[in-house]
């Protein structure tokens, strides 16, 4: 595209690591580098044509990156890698974009490493059960490859058809069946990485168990900050002979929060249980038209799979439990169209949100089940203060709430209105025993709200592991930890008075 004057920084209101104006200087002299390292088509540089990766889905914040660089193989990837690394280049790595914690959120004196290239599906080996894929690929998209033989891939996000298989990685994403069969930490067998010096190493692979350290684990879920995945191989599952839907209608949240306690307390694991209050459920409703009851506070979506008499036996059990609760509609999906009708309006709740509000945080915390409908009743307190509406769309079976918080952005402290709202949900799920965070990741959204479940201890020893991965700190600084250390620091000795503590021990 041309332009090589330096980009001036558009600093979003987070703060985040101040530019480097060296590397602001240098940045002709960078793209040029780039462009011989991977190609001139493969080096966007142009302000204009960068608008497109100034942010993720928490669109609230938004930066344009020094430069934009696409790569096509792992080996590109890593001549990126190790050119920044020599010259202390920041690096933002990039999936789809869908991340909704800001994790992708580009560095004014950083290079945006995009992995949209990626999107081979390399293998399928159905005897092993495994797919390896590159991070480009769609969750949905792995599902739709290996449907013919019988099987798919079981994390499946809401917005699985956009997401890729690299992004699920760094979130440890779960979707609406993770309750029985897992979040993507469940199910990766293997990932080839890119470290920021350059080096590819291997974690895993098609075996159920790896020797050594399971660096595979502290992998997923490291939101960019360890290294760019560049291959991952993931468990296949046989697709169950049965499964069907059940819609059950609540006169309130409490009730149906309760019912949701009896039925994981009665030894029932469905493939998912999801929940939807009245503006959640009239917002997908009048999107997708599949029939969701208007006349209820609350919406269980309740799934269960298997050999087709154990899912009879289970629906009559959630039934009995469901009417026990107080439950004032019920309806069983009869048919496969059907039972995809019922997710349809979950995993179009989202968007259909967007009908009734200009604008919507979506938040991400999680909870232990039984404190469910004290949560809920706390968020309505909250609504009532800020003024806010709020949505309410999540996991009920794992507790992880994903409440949308509906606002304007273009009325003078809405934005900011709903930004405190939602950081006081999140230290509510943190004071009743839950976590910042369920699938999402902490990105910059949550990054400062981390002190609330961390002490400084607890911080460091995450900062050290960062180190370990990454020296120079280099990757994706500026997220998930709320104070931007170097890796030298860490390792550093507090002197006092001119004395070294415990001065009897021998030093080496």
């Amino acid at each position: 595209m041309g332009a090589t004057a330096p980009v001036p920084p558009e600093a979003p209101r987070l703060a985040m690591p101040e530019p480097d104006a060296r590397v602001l200087a240098g940045r002709a002299g960078i793209v040029a580098d780039l462009r011989r390292l991977v190609g001139a088509g493969a080096v966007i540089d142009h302000p204009r044509a960068m608008r497109p990766y100034e942010s993720d889905a928490l669109t609230a914040h938004r930066q344009l990156p020094l430069v934009v660089v696409l790569p096509a193989t792992t080996a590109d990837v890593a001549a990126v890698l190790k050119y920044c690394h020599a010259r202390r280049i920041r690096v933002v790595p990039r999936g789809a974009g869908t991340s909704l914690s800001g994790g992708a959120l580009p560095l004014a004196d950083g290079v945006l490493l995009g992995l949209g290239k990626f999107t081979r599906i390399r293998e399928i080996d159905i005897a092993n059960r495994c797919a390896v894929v590159e991070p480009g690929v769609t969750n949905l998209g792995i599902t739709k490859a290996v449907e013919p033989h019988g099987f798919y891939y079981a994390p499946d996000p809401s917005s699985q058809i956009a997401c890729t298989i690299g992004g699920n990685v760094a979130e440890n994403s779960g979707g609406v069946h993770c309750l029985k069969y897992g979040l993507t930490t469940h199910n990766v067998l293997g990932a080839e990485l890119v470290l920021m010096t350059g080096e590819i190493v291997r974690l895993g692979g098609k075996h159920l168990d790896a020797g050594g350290l399971d660096l595979l684990s502290v992998v997923i879920g490291s939101e960019g900050l360890l290294g760019v995945v560049t291959e991952v191989t993931v468990r296949l599952l046989k697709k169950p002979q049965t499964a069907r839907a059940v819609l059950v209608g609540f006169p309130s949240s409490e009730s149906a929060g309760d019912c949701v306690a009896r039925i994981i307390a009665a030894g029932i694991i469905p493939a998912g249980i999801e929940m939807m209050d009245k503006d959640a459920i009239a917002a997908a409703e009048a999107f997708v038209n599949v029939g969701y009851p208007l006349d209820v506070e609350a919406l269980l979506i309740v799934e269960l799979d298997g050999p087709e008499a154990e899912c009879a036996h289970l629906l009559g059990a959630v039934e009995a439990l469901a009417r026990d609760c107080g439950a004032t509609t019920l309806r069983v999906s009869q048919n496969e169209e059907e039972r995809l009708g019922f997710w349809a309006g979950r995993k179009a709740a989202f968007p259909a949100v967007g009908r009734i509000s200009p604008d919507y945080l979506c938040m991400d915390g999680t909870i232990p089940r039984r404190q469910l409908p004290f949560v809920l009743a706390r968020m309505r307190e909250l609504s009532l203060r800020y003024g806010l509406r709020v949505a309410n769309v999540f996991h009920a079976g794992d507790g992880n709430l994903h409440p949308l918080i509906l606002y304007n952005a273009n009325a003078p402290g809405e934005l900011e209105a709903a930004e405190a709202f939602g950081a006081d949900i999140l230290r509510l799920c943190v004071a009743v025993g839950g976590v910042l965070t369920g699938e999402h990741g902490v990105g910059i959204e949550k990054r400062d709200l981390m002190p609330e479940m961390f002490n400084a201890t607890d911080l460091a020893q995450q900062q050290r592991l960062k180190c370990a991965f990454d020296g120079e700190s280099l990757l994706n600084p500026g997220k998930v930890f709320p104070t931007l250390h170097r890796c030298a620091e860490m390792g550093a000795m507090h002197v006092s008075g001119g004395a070294l503590p415990f001065p009897d021990l021998p030093r080496f």
